[in-house]
């Protein structure tokens, strides 16, 4: 899962982005209107949580161009005005959902799972293929009742793929969804992030998950598709 956060405060920046990096979400941050609007509309997130007070264009303004633009994204909107005005404006505006600071870090990540699970294109909160089983809120995985022991980035890998599950999904998607604007797409990053889960998810067992269709990218299913490699 891929997440634009909108903040001008450094500070809150850097307690929400750890904190959202570290349950295994990939983070991009914009500190003002102008950047935010852009990195909305040139990249394909999964969320945006947006700061109201920002320079340049606040988030209201955000809210409303990107909804007039036709983006469906989920908006979750952070905010030190506690008035009901305000809260009003910005669910007429298009916003999602509000949440008021300061904030509990365990509240925000339940507003962000909710408003997730609201697009019908999300699979449920425990995904299974064949003998892999993945615990979305626990971001656990177990495979023939063992369970897996995967860094938070193996893990947002292998969730992506379970999501997608019998559809092969390119590089440049990969890159889009699981790792953030800092991502070198000339490099082997997700080469040596597919091994990795090679050799945790399929190595120790009869039968291979993971799949590489040439020329293409890689697909998660029990069954060897025509014309793909497990290797």
């Amino acid at each position: 899962m891929r997440i634009l956060l909108v903040e001008d405060d450094p500070h809150m920046v850097r307690f929400v982005a750890r904190g959202l990096r570290e349950r295994a979400y990939a983070v991009d941050v914009a500190f003002d209107g102008e950047d935010a609007l852009y990195k909305a509309t040139v990249s394909d997130y999964d969320l945006i949580i947006l700061d109201v007070m920002l320079p340049r264009r606040d988030g209201f303004e955000i809210c409303r161009a990107l909804r007039e633009g036709g983006a469906h994204v989920p908006i979750l909107m952070l905010t030190a005005r506690d008035a009901v005005e305000d809260r009003v404006r910005g669910l007429d505006l298009g916003a999602d959902d509000y949440l008021i600071k300061p904030f509990a870090f365990s509240e925000l990540i339940a507003r962000l799972r909710a408003l997730l699970r609201r697009n019908a294109q999300l699979l449920p909160a425990v995904i299974r293929v064949a003998d892999l089983e993945l615990d979305t809120r626990g971001q656990q995985a177990s495979r023939g009742g063992r369970r897996l022991e995967l860094t938070t980035k193996e893990y947002a890998l292998l969730e992506y793929l379970a999501r997608n599950v019998g559809r092969v999904v390119g590089r440049a998607e990969i890159a889009e969804h699981v790792w953030d604007e800092t991502f070198d797409p000339f490099s082997n990053l997700i080469e040596v992030y597919i091994n990795r889960l090679r050799r945790k998810v399929d190595e120790p067992f009869a039968s291979a998950l993971i799949h590489t269709r040439r020329g293409s990218g890689y697909v998660l299913r029990a069954e060897l598709p025509t014309g793909a490699e497990s290797e």
